[in-house]
């Protein structure tokens, strides 16, 4: 395989996983706030999730695999786990890192939620809301594509779909802090004689 097929294909496949890892923001903010996608049951969009987040997994892994393999610049295995070791640009491949280490340890957490338990499991899977920026922040930085019009239109259209997830879960976070007090409050008025 020529270097110049391994640039396109480490060029598609961050763009894939841009795209895919949106998506997979998006459907765990859908599960948490119980979300029904039209057509599927509830549990149809926890399955989504799950499948689309290996999905995206494998496609990182091929990203990966692809800029190590690609010898235009030198991009070790130990540059693609440890952050901010690399010579090729060691603050953009260091925050890639860093996003892939938190993506992992909300993998590993996941395939051992049952040994777990939900409440550590749930409280290490925070970490794919601070993954995704991160990498995003990697792909603007390192991207040969960032300030293309395509990649301006995909990454601009990832950004606002998340803003605005994101936004969507805080407030009804939100209401239902708000609601929490009320109806313990009736609750309680109810139970006095």
């Amino acid at each position: 395989m020529t270097s110049e097929t391994l640039w396109y294909a480490n060029r598609a496949t961050g763009a894939v996983c841009l795209v895919l890892f949106t998506v997979v923001v998006l459907l765990g903010i859908a599960v948490r706030l119980s979300t029904r996608l039209p057509g599927l049951p509830r549990f149809g969009t926890v399955a989504l999730h799950r499948t689309l987040s290996l999905s995206a997994t494998a496609f990182l892994a091929l990203h990966i695999a692809v800029a190590v393999i690609d010898g235009y610049v030198n991009i070790t295995a130990l540059d693609a786990v440890i952050p901010f070791v690399s010579g090729y640009q060691p603050l953009w491949l260091g925050l890639g890192t860093v996003a892939l280490d938190l993506l992992l340890a909300v993998l590993v957490t996941s395939l051992l939620r049952e040994r777990l338990g939900h409440r550590t499991w749930r409280a290490v899977h925070w970490l794919a809301y601070a993954s995704w920026p991160i990498a995003l922040i990697h792909g603007i930085g390192i991207g040969t594509d960032t300030g293309t019009d395509w990649m301006t239109w995909l990454t601009v259209s990832c950004v606002a779909a998340v803003t605005a997830a994101f936004g969507i879960r805080l407030a009804h976070s939100a209401r239902a802090a708000r609601r929490t007090p009320a109806a313990l409050l009736r609750t309680a008025e109810g139970a006095r004689p």
